[in-house]
This record gives C-alpha cells, structure tokens and sequence, in this order.
C-alpha cells in the first residue's frame, strides 16, 4: 500500500515537472525571437499585426486586475460565511447550507462567463452608465462569487481545528461570540486562511472561460476595471482558436504567455507558503 501513495505522489510530481519542461522548450522558440527586456517592457502586446509587438505587461496588468476585483469580492464574505457556519451554525443548518454553497464551484464556468456578459455587465451599466460592454468589472464580481466556495470551505475546517479550550478561555474573560470569533478563532486559523486566499489567488489568475467572454480581447495597460482588458488566459484561448500558424512567432506566443502565468501562480503560492510557514500557530 505504501508503495501505491508513493507511485501516486511521484506520478503527481512527473506530470508537473514534465509540464514545466515542455512550456520552458516551446517559451525558448519565443524567447530566441523575442529579448526578455522586450518581453518585458514593451507596453503592447499585438501579436496577430502587421507590426507586432511583444509587451506582456498589458496582459499581466488584466489578469492581476480582475484577480484583485475577484478577491475584493470573495475575501471577505468567504471569511463571514466560515465564520457563521463555524461559529453560529447548528449542525443541520451546516449540512444544508454548506452543500448549497458548494454547488457555486459546480456550476461550468462558461455559464458564469454569459452569466457577468448578459446579466451582470447590463446591470453595472445603470450604476456606472460610462462602463465598457466588455470590461473586468464584471467577469471580477462574477469570479469572486465562483471562488467563494473555496475560500469559506477552507477557513471553516481551519476553525474548526481551533482548540475548543481557547474560546473557552476567551467566553472566560467575558467576550461575546463575536469578539471570540473576529478576535481569537480568525487570528488562530490566520495561516489556514492566509492559504485559501492564496488558493483562491491561484484559481482567480487561471480562470479562463469567464475572462474569455466578459472581459473581452483587448490587452490594456490599465487598471481602470471599467475598460476592456485582456487576460493571459483569454488570450492564449485567443490564438489557440486557430488564428496563428503553428510554428509561428505568433503561434509560439501562447508558451511564452504560458510560461508566464506559471510562474506568476507559483509566485503567489511561494508567497502563500512562507505565510503558512512563518505565521503558523501550533496548539
């Protein structure tokens, strides 16, 4: 058996290493066409032009936007939900509601995508009359509720783990339950909730079907949420739809665009785990 676990875990670590080996021999092609400063300086990215150029920074720039709307969105009601089915819940309203909110991750992400396009965007433009028909404003929102399943299953079960006999020392002292869970369980459970966010950084960054529809194929340099941008995702869906040759600069831009969103995603994760490591509280 113990063989088994260590043939999956090796399996798990083959398939990850090949993956980063393949994108780094294809983003090579790219890079012996294009310079890295170029690559990473140029302020625009239009590959598929006469005259083209190679700048990421508009598609970095998009997809950290709509991440960051997304985590606007799904931070801080992931953390009340886990504290309400943590700390208020009885057990029977816990296994009905939890089930129902974990239908949101469920659901095809293409639907969410026609979801922020046809309700949402329309809805935005009797607030914010100036916002674009495509914008990140909307496929942000519509993320951050997709990834609040994530976020609030994973603070629950952290709470949950939270040594019964501190809270009893803090309704000891005389503290309400909300002061006990806003001021001793979150603080306890900050590292399991520190790696849900990065979790939740992670799916937010890869999301593509959602960026794809809503937030449409202009890459932008800006961080205006009602304009139209681009995302690393979007658009390497963009070029794989079949408007590049293989074998072309233009094809070989969607290894180079690839190679860069997994070292952003292992970037924030890096981040994620020396969070977990520095602030981790042992009981």
């Amino acid at each position: 058996m113990e063989g088994a676990f260590l043939l999956s875990a090796s399996f798990s670590v083959f398939i990850t290493i090949s993956i980063v080996i393949f994108l780094s021999y294809e983003a090579m092609g790219f890079f012996k066409e294009v310079s890295i400063k170029e690559f990473l300086t140029e302020k625009q990215w239009t590959p598929l032009f006469a005259n083209p150029k190679f700048g990421i920074l508009p598609l970095i720039t998009g997809t950290l936007l709509i991440s960051v709307i997304s985590l606007t969105v799904a931070l801080p009601l992931g953390i009340i939900i886990a504290v309400y089915l943590s700390e208020y819940a009885n057990y029977r309203i816990r296994e009905i509601l939890k089930p129902l909110l974990e239908l949101l991750a469920g659901v095809p992400t293409v639907v969410y995508g026609y979801f922020a396009l046809l309700f949402l965007t329309p809805l935005l433009k009797k607030i914010i009359p100036e916002i674009q028909g495509f914008n990140a404003l909307s496929p942000g929102i519509i993320i951050g509720i997709m990834i609040i399943p994530y976020i609030s299953s994973l603070s629950e079960d952290v709470m949950k783990s939270v040594p019964m006999h501190i809270k009893e020392g803090s309704y000891a002292m005389g503290a309400t339950k909300f002061q006990t869970a806003f001021k001793v369980v979150i603080p306890a459970s900050f590292s399991g909730i520190s790696a849900a966010f990065i979790m939740g950084i992670s799916r937010a960054i890869g999301e593509t079907m959602v960026v794809s529809i809503a937030a449409g194929m202009m890459p932008n340099l800006t961080l205006n949420p009602i304009e139209s941008v681009q995302a690393i995702p979007a658009f390497i869906v963009q070029i794989s739809l079949g408007d590049a040759p293989h074998g072309t600069i233009e094809y070989k831009t969607i290894f180079a665009a690839g190679i860069t969103l997994f070292l952003l995603t292992l970037f924030f994760n890096l981040i994620g785990a020396w969070l977990k490591k520095r602030i981790r509280e042992s009981y």
